[in-house]
């Protein structure tokens, strides 16, 4: 369709993002006219936007499947991205397990009569994926919002099939390290695009599905790097580790075929006044068939909670997440993944490292590393069991108290120098796997999805995820000389000083982090409005839609 406006027309442009508006890169029906030459009355906005949200809120499961099947495998589709992470990080770990791959970029120790990659080093190559992850977050936090989440996603994955090139054939430790480094770019874009993306395309019954589904995909690629570690263990040259690294060609070639038929999320539409674009997206996103499902009503509950959320807030800047009622959002985001960091889930990686310290052969130590992780798998899956009855804040709280518990097993175990003590924590790291998988893993990527605000969501996520990436390089270098023979060997009483930063994790969360079940985003920006405390927020009554976007207060009552 020709556009109507004359060519020497000036093309309208969004002055919070500098795009115009008449036509998206990503648009896949390229509409005339990104914006409505008619908006509808404030009045009958939010009251179609009333009705989705009632649709939604009543929604069952079992018709959130039927009526968004496609939204279910794209999200499922761009989540899969972070299973490359998830496989590469777990594979280090386990690398330092392989004697060839000790040859290789390791050194000497006589004392131990071994070669051993120092813990130095061990640090280098696992904070030069941390380092390139910061990097990656902030470039993706720019391209998202100026392209959207697809375009970022295959750019990014173009990237990651040319990096891997560097893994492969790194001569020697500094060459690994570049690699690594070159490698976080991509990732870090993936941990950004994925938990947003997810969360804009579900209604609410499927949002806590959809996000915490990244969380499998992390585990998947621990598994993965598990068994293909196992499978490759008994060569004695190169392979042994080239193997490893040369499987992760395997992800982001169908992925990215893949990606390029998605659509683009509704909401990033809306923002950039493309509602034209923003249905028709919607449309790729639903089934058809589904006669109570009203297409023009969701768009208008986005249209509604992107004007709330402009009401109180005009900028989208990073300046912005650190202005009024955003403040509180992002101190919680950011706060709920450092705690993910500081929770003791670090050491689950030193499983096989824990079994070879007690004489296990370590192929013996990779097949039981793949029955860590598998138990991982069924956690996350039983986290979905779980939050269809369970708010998110008791979950993620509870899991922090079990974890604690389960640290100070492992720190007492220490004391015994029996070997039976060394399978004892083994086993308790096995429960610490399944524990966390089943609380503070999955419903940590919910929490974050939910709890920042709409127009704010990529850039909140891309700082706390850039947060919890440098606390995770903290977390790596304390660890490997914690745990290190060559450091300061600690051994399993490294769990004593994780239990205490649980503890201290675990009561931040008790005081501030809210509860987002069965909220709407016009629901969670109003509660924030008002400043509802963090334990307020399940008993709050709350009306959105009570009112004109006018500066009128909403409706707002504790019982």
């Amino acid at each position: 369709m020709a556009d109507s406006k004359p060519p020497s027309s000036p093309i309208p442009e969004d002055k919070e993002t500098g795009i115009h508006q008449h036509k998206s890169i990503t648009d896949d029906i390229h509409p005339t006219d990104a914006t409505d030459a008619s908006p509808k009355h404030p009045e009958d906005l939010a009251a179609e936007a009333q009705q989705a949200a009632n649709a939604e809120h009543s929604m069952t499961l079992l018709q959130a499947i039927k009526t968004y099947p496609k939204a279910i495998g794209w999200s499922v589709l761009l989540s899969s991205t972070l299973i490359m992470e998830g496989y590469d990080l777990a594979l280090l770990s386990n690398l330092y397990s392989s004697p060839v791959f000790n040859r290789k970029y390791g050194t000497y120790n006589a004392a131990l009569d071994r070669w051993v990659v120092s813990a130095a080093w061990q640090s280098g190559l696992s904070n030069g994926a941390r380092a390139g992850e910061v990097f990656g977050l902030i470039i993706a936090g720019w391209t998202a919002d100026r392209y959207g989440y697809r375009l970022t996603t295959i750019g990014f994955l173009i990237l990651m099939i040319a990096f891997i090139f560097v893994l492969f054939f790194a001569p020697n430790v500094q060459i690994l390290v570049l690699g690594e480094v070159l490698c976080g770019i991509p990732w870090g874009a993936f941990q950004s695009v994925t938990p947003a993306y997810a969360s804009e395309v579900a209604p609410v019954v499927l949002r806590p599905y959809l996000t915490t589904f990244i969380n499998m995909c992390w585990v998947i690629g621990q598994f993965f790097s598990a068994a293909v570690n196992k499978g490759s263990f008994h060569h004695q040259d190169e392979w042994a580790y080239r193997i490893p690294f040369g499987v992760q060609w395997v992800w982001p070639v169908p992925i990215l075929i893949g990606v390029m038929f998605a659509p683009e999320s509704p909401w990033w539409y809306v923002r950039h006044n493309n509602k034209a674009a923003a249905k028709q997206s919607l449309l790729r996103l639903t089934s058809r068939n589904q006669p109570n499902f009203n297409p023009d009503e969701t768009i208008a509950m986005i249209e509604h909670t992107n004007e709330m959320e402009k009401r109180v807030k005009e900028g989208v800047t990073y300046r912005d997440c650190f202005r009024g009622v955003d403040l509180r959002r992002t101190e919680i985001v950011v706060g709920i993944w450092l705690v993910q960091t500081l929770g003791g889930q670090n050491l689950m990686g030193y499983f096989a490292y824990f079994l070879t310290q007690a004489g296990m052969d370590p192929g013996n130590s990779f097949s039981l590393s793949m029955g860590q992780y598998a138990l991982g798998m069924v956690g996350t899956a039983g986290s979905w069991f779980l939050m269809s009855r369970i708010g998110r804040r008791t979950i993620h709280f509870s899991g922090l108290c079990a974890q604690f518990a389960l640290l100070l097993v492992v720190g007492c175990l220490s004391f015994s120098s029996a070997n039976a003590a060394v399978w004892a924590i083994g086993a308790m790291l096995i429960i610490f796997t399944f524990v966390y998988d089943f609380t503070v893993g999955p419903v940590t990527y919910s929490l974050v999805s939910e709890l920042s605000s709409t127009r704010l969501k990529n850039k909140t996520i891309v700082m706390a995820r850039a947060a919890y990436n440098a606390s995770n390089i903290f977390v790596n270098v304390m660890t490997n000389y914690q745990l290190s023979s060559t450091a300061w060997n600690w051994g399993a009483r490294t769990a004593f000083f994780w239990a205490g930063t649980c503890l201290l994790s675990s009561v931040w969360v008790y005081f501030r982090l809210p509860e987002p079940k069965d909220r709407t985003y016009a629901e969670l920006d109003l509660l924030f409005e008002h400043k509802v405390p963090a334990r307020q927020f399940a008993k709050t009554r709350i009306d959105p839609y009570s009112r004109e976007l006018s500066g009128e207060k909403k409706l707002v009552d504790d019982h």
